[in-house]
């Protein structure tokens, strides 16, 4: 039976939705979901003070770089 695949509206001949399509159905809500939880991860969405020192370090080191070159 022949039917249309619900994610590239092509016919399918076994019936069911493409293989391919749904993994990259799957991989695309995975991206989505992987850049709702940075902020979570990063945890700059609650304190952007809090950011390890190592980072401060290195953004403190960026922008006087960035000073001296301009």
């Amino acid at each position: 039976m022949l039917k249309i695949c619900s994610v590239c509206n092509k016919i399918s001949a076994t019936g069911k939705d493409h293989l391919d399509c749904i993994q990259k159905r799957r991989i695309e809500f995975e991206d989505e979901e992987r850049k709702r939880n940075i902020p979570e991860k990063l945890d700059l969405a609650k304190n952007p003070n809090d950011l390890g020192v190592e980072i401060r370090a290195i953004l403190g080191h960026l922008s006087k770089e960035k000073k001296n070159n301009s």
